[in-house]
């Protein structure tokens, strides 16, 4: 029996702050576009972080985006008024670490919040509405539920969905619970249970598994933690719609001179998923990828349509072969594309030049240690030499390699923390990372098993207890959470690493020249030589000349190599010898050895 035509239906779909404001929402953009295809559907997409940008002004605003804490202690304030002095100690400590210009007067800054959430509040027309969701992800919880509670006072009949990353099953069930201004929540993938959540409210079909909602019947029942509504293909997804963002953005920025840089995805989950540390894919059962065409014809489309070349990733992970054929294909068009995309640390040489080739400037790598025990620790499945092989490859093609250091992570030892920083000394010459203090996140392998990684008991974040009142912070189960085990030690034993990363950054702060145009370790080539120019941390600069033999053992190692391919490539040389050369390398920090493999740091310059 066919379904039932459902009447018009009017869906809002709001992102509140703090995206960062130079970018639409993928999540809005992504469900308008395919619940628009429903022609009894309307969707209409707002941006109210947009309207906090423009008053605030966007170096602040960009700033308090990318500290998290930050971004939540600024709207609990408004939420909870007996929390207000808690978070301003906060917030307060938390702006020691700020630069001069994205320092904000509190009190003023929280006024400038309200004031703009009463204007969200009024002008909404939100009578107009049968379904108003909220895309929530990591920075953003506080400030939706201050948008829920403000729509609600002015339309409380107008049912009220949360849906996106931070709504995983037991924080969506936990939310409907404690915030009566939630009527449903939406876990997993979102395209599928939200439209089966408007044929519901439409009166034309039951209410999907994934969309919880609070009345008993519902909120005693098992959460579907393992039900989920997902498109088998991702190719079937239609492009984008941010129609709606770009109209705001000129609305509120039509006198600036800013290009929005356009989200896509490729990919949803990760297809290593194995990180101790990750709970980054709670909403994805099971890794899907686009196929590189179906890719190619989005990107050009939302190229042609918005007149815009810089586009942004979204995937925990690039698909590697897909990325390869897309970025390839994309160099036959010879366009001036610029992309940015999260990698693995696997995708590096030849994968990675054609990457860039085709337009990826600056990657996200999943470096996050440069020691082999903690790499095992945190089940990585790379060694440090891995890490570094990237960082050179990066330079070498011309692609910023951004990452994280992890520090802290319960369990790790003293070796470790000395492993770290002994190889510091290997990656002075590379894009300097920067340091993540670990914290506990729900799902991940370190807490699902807390007692394997030394964690006695898990508790909540200390940061959440300043957030939220005691008694509701009682009833709610949050991504970020606290522990005890032995955090103590893991300050002390870190705290020279974070001295040392810190040293990093400034080396290469200070330093004339960018590093492709002038990379701390480069070599030229004269045919039987080589000469190796190597920037040293206190200023200095050493030249090291490599002759005949020498050269091509150096060369040979531009790829990681172990001693048999080494030895096989070079049976003239006695074993003994030959690795008494490489060693004399490693001690010039030229060259790094990681057990039995050998890989040469400098990169080509002419």
């Amino acid at each position: 029996m066919p379904r039932a035509t459902p009447p018009s239906f009017r869906l809002a779909l709001i992102s509140m702050p703090w995206p960062l404001f130079n970018r639409p929402s993928i999540q809005l953009g992504a469900l308008k576009a395919y619940l628009g295809q429903q022609p009894w559907l309307q969707v209409e997409t707002l941006h109210p972080f947009l309207a906090v940008a423009k008053r605030i002004g966007v170096t602040r605003y960009q700033w308090i985006s990318r500290n998290v804490w930050v971004c939540e202690a600024l709207y609990s304030g408004l939420l909870f008024p007996e929390q207000r002095e808690k978070t301003h100690r906060f917030l307060r400590q938390a702006m020691r670490t700020a630069p001069r210009e994205a320092r904000f007067d509190i009190v003023e800054t929280q006024a400038i919040l309200g004031e703009e959430l009463q204007r969200f509040r009024e002008q909404g027309e939100w009578h107009r509405f049968q379904l108003i969701g909220f895309s929530v992800c990591f920075n953003q919880l506080a400030a939706s539920l201050a948008g829920a509670r403000a729509i609600k006072e002015i339309a409380p009949q107008v049912p009220v969905v949360f849906g996106g990353s931070t709504c995983a099953p037991s924080v969506a069930r936990s939310l409907l619970e404690a915030f009566p201004e939630i009527d449903y929540a939406v876990i997993g993938e979102g395209e599928q249970p939200l439209l089966g959540l408007c044929e519901h409210l439409a009166g034309v079909g039951p209410l999907p598994p994934q969309a919880l909602t609070a009345t008993p019947r519902i909120a005693t029942a098992p959460t579907p933690c393992d039900t989920y509504a997902q498109l088998p293909h991702l190719d079937q997804l239609p492009v984008p719609d941010y129609d709606d963002y770009l109209q705001d953005m000129r609305r509120h920025f039509g006198d600036e001179p800013f290009i929005p840089e356009l989200p896509v995805e490729f990919s949803r989950g990760c297809w290593w998923g194995k990180c101790a540390f990750c709970n980054l894919n709670l909403q994805w059962h099971g890794y899907r990828t686009k196929s590189a065409g179906r890719m190619l014809a989005e990107v050009q489309a939302l190229g042609k349509r918005h007149q815009s070349l810089d586009f942004t990733f979204t995937d925990n992970a690039l698909p590697v072969r897909g990325s390869v054929e897309f970025f390839s294909r994309l160099a036959e068009e010879r366009h001036d594309y610029r992309f940015f995309g999260e990698i693995r640390v696997s995708q590096r040489g030849e994968q990675l030049a054609a990457c860039r080739r085709g337009g990826l400037v600056a990657v996200q790598a999943g470096f996050e240690a440069l020691s082999n025990g903690l790499l095992q620790r945190i089940n990585k499945g790379v060694t440090v030499i891995d890490n570094l092989a990237l960082m050179k490859d990066a330079v070498a093609c011309g692609i910023t390699a951004d990452g994280n250091l992890i520090t802290e992570f319960p369990g790790s030892t003293d070796a470790e923390a000395e492993e770290t920083l002994h190889n510091l000394d290997f990656a002075l010459p590379f894009t300097p990372l920067s340091v993540a203090a670990f914290f506990l996140g729900m799902g991940s392998p370190a807490d699902r098993a807390p007692a394997r990684f030394g964690i006695r008991a898990v508790t909540h974040h200390p940061a959440n207890q300043k957030l939220f009142p005691a008694p509701l912070l009682a009833r709610l189960d949050l991504l970020i959470k606290g522990y005890r085990g032995d955090r103590t030690e893991q300050r002390r034993r870190w705290r020279p690493v974070a001295r040392k990363i810190k040293a990093w950054q400034d080396f290469h702060h200070h330093r004339a020249g960018s590093i492709f145009e002038k990379p701390p370790l480069s070599y030229r080539d004269g045919g039987d030589f080589l000469i190796i120019r190597q920037e040293q941390a206190g200023g200095k600069t050493l030249h090291h000349r490599l002759k005949g033999l020498s050269r091509e053992i150096y060369l040979f190692c531009e790829e990681i190599r172990t001693d048999s391919e080494l030895f096989h490539r070079f049976p003239q040389l006695a074993e003994k010898k030959l690795l008494t050369f490489l060693q004399d390398l490693m001690k010039k920090r030229i060259l790094f050895i990681d057990g039995n493999r050998f890989l040469a740091l400098a990169v080509r310059r002419g």
